[in-house]
């Protein structure tokens, strides 16, 4: 059911989660973990992975930015990306 889904989740019963709209995952899944979390938008003709904190504007500069979120976005892309190119090319 969608009441416990994000619980269950969170348990280990499922690798993701997938939403209607943006903000109806974005905050369970900054409640459980806000710099954990990657969005990966679906129905586009390129891959796109973004880490679910967004840009933080309030702390560049300050050297205390986690990169995890990012680093793990950027490879999910990439992995979607290789997916990808290898359909094509099949």
């Amino acid at each position: 059911p969608c009441d416990t889904v994000f619980i269950r989740a969170s348990d280990g019963q499922f690798d993701g989660v997938v939403t209607m709209y943006h903000d109806q995952g974005q905050i369970a899944m900054k409640l459980m973990g806000f710099d954990q979390g990657v969005t990966v938008q679906g129905g586009l003709p390129v891959p796109i992975a973004t880490p679910a904190h967004g840009t933080a504007f309030e702390i560049v500069g300050q050297g205390v930015a986690k990169t995890g979120p990012s680093q793990r976005a950027f490879e999910i892309a990439v992995g979607l990306a290789s997916q990808k190119m290898a359909a094509d090319v099949a």
